[in-house]
């Protein structure tokens, strides 16, 4: 078939699935999956600028996309005065000084190799810092605990977070490119695998800086809540029109409201993603995937361009992350589990085609329509096949006991038979 005949057809089918679901289970159904589809496929897109076009192993994709949900708190949400007070001043001297401590530490050992003097700056360093840190986080959590308890954000727009969270998570994958990098690609997938449970545990513990496990709620919106929207006359007459009642009109503006939103930010992206692709330096990345050794004899930086598509990578998956947390309207860090949606991300660029930017995107709306499909179908599916069995038997009573695994069971055998069938993915790289 035509690359491009088959390009649309899959395409339209999977906007079939979207919108059959929405005549038969409801539009409110369909448009969660569209709105949390364009964000996967935002995910997808960095993944596989960084292992399709660069080929590095980057299992670390949840910490990036929670450092975009940190992003929206400390951008949009409103400062505590109080915790400001209390500690505020004092708790950013202690990062400064941190971020200092780190910085003569490797200026020391660049310029004496002497490893004694690092770590007599690192002991030092670190009851300093200690001692400039704690009293001002145990001043800022005192301050309201139930309902505060940290500093805040700075009030601004919450679209202007989801630039933020591509600007922090891009300095994350600096620091971590700068150490990582050199690494070969296995280690280098159980390294940044470690500095995501790092990341996430730093949202845990840090209650001053993200309230930790209490979580964030009532996160500002870019588009109206419904409640608003439902107590508005001229909406309400207007609902009235398309035979609506408010409770479900204002649900389905506010998620097309959404939809539109991530929708606009996907298409930039992936234009900008395949004017990459198709440039010289989309070329260039793509010899050097291929043949590091080659690259380098014809004079390539490799390193540093690996540093810059890993930076690349991860700022995408930033704006996800915050784009991600916006929707859902609060910050969880408990939710932020890497082993299983790095897993689905990665699920994600392979079924639709590594190397392919529109194979990325397609790969994130197929496999999410199916995680979510698989688990609203799974118990009545379950249920229909156990049917023939005795009531009371192991057999039934295991199988029905464990449906919340099906998922995962439905991912992994996708993942075989398009590995048998289409090796390359749905949409292979060109």
């Amino acid at each position: 078939m035509n690359p491009t005949v088959r390009t649309f057809t899959l395409f339209g089918f999977v906007a079939l699935l979207i919108v059959g679901t929405g005549i038969l289970q409801g539009w409110d159904l369909a448009l969660v999956i569209l709105n949390m589809g364009l964000v996967s496929a935002i995910m997808s897109l960095g993944v596989n600028l960084q292992w399709g076009i660069a080929g590095l192993f980057n299992v670390g994709v949840m910490g990036f996309v929670a450092l975009g949900g940190l992003a929206v708190v400390l951008t949009s949400v409103a400062p505590v005065p109080d915790a400001w007070s209390a500690g505020g001043l004092r708790a950013i001297g202690a990062l400064v000084l941190g971020a200092a401590v780190m910085t003569a530490t490797v200026m020391a050992w660049k310029r004496t190799r002497n490893k004694w003097l690092v770590i007599a700056i690192l002991i030092v360093g670190f009851v300093l810092y200690r001692m400039v840190r704690d009293p001002a986080v145990d001043a800022i959590e005192a301050v309201d605990p139930a309902g505060t308890g940290f500093l805040g954000g700075l009030g601004l727009p919450v679209v202007f977070s989801w630039f933020v969270g591509g600007l922090l998570a891009a300095g994350a994958a600096w620091i971590i490119g700068k150490t990582a990098l050199g690494l070969r690609s296995d280690y280098l997938a159980i390294a940044t695998l470690g500095i995501s449970e790092i990341i996430i545990a730093i949202l845990k513990n840090e209650e001053w800086l993200s309230r930790g496990v209490k979580n964030v709620n009532g996160l500002p919106r870019p588009v109206p809540r419904e409640i608003d929207l439902q107590n508005d006359p001229g909406f309400i007459e207007k609902a009235a029109s398309f035979g609506l009642d408010p409770v479900s009109a204002s649900t389905l503006y506010v998620k097309i409201s959404y939809g539109l939103m991530f929708a606009a930010v996907l298409i930039v992206l992936l234009v900008l993603a395949q004017l990459a692709l198709n440039s010289p330096w989309g070329r260039m990345m793509r010899a050097i995937r291929d043949n590091e050794v080659s690259a380098r004899a014809m004079g390539k930086d490799v390193t540093f361009r690996h540093l810059q598509v890993f930076v690349l990578g991860s700022a995408i998956c930033g704006i996800a992350g915050a784009m991600m947390t916006t929707l859902d309207g609060l910050l969880i860090p408990t939710s932020y589990q890497p082993l299983r949606y790095t897993f689905l991300i990665w699920v994600m660029v392979i079924v639709g085609g590594s190397g392919n930017n529109l194979g990325a995107v397609l790969g994130g709306f197929l496999i999410w329509f199916l995680w979510v499909q698989v688990e609203v179908l799974g118990p009545s599916f379950m249920t229909a096949l156990t049917q023939p069995l005795p009531d009371g038997s192991f057999l039934k009573e295991h199988l029905r006991d464990s449906v919340q695994h099906m998922r995962l069971l439905t991912m992994g055998v996708i993942l075989l038979v398009v590995l048998r069938f289409s090796p390359r993915g749905l949409l292979p790289e060109r």
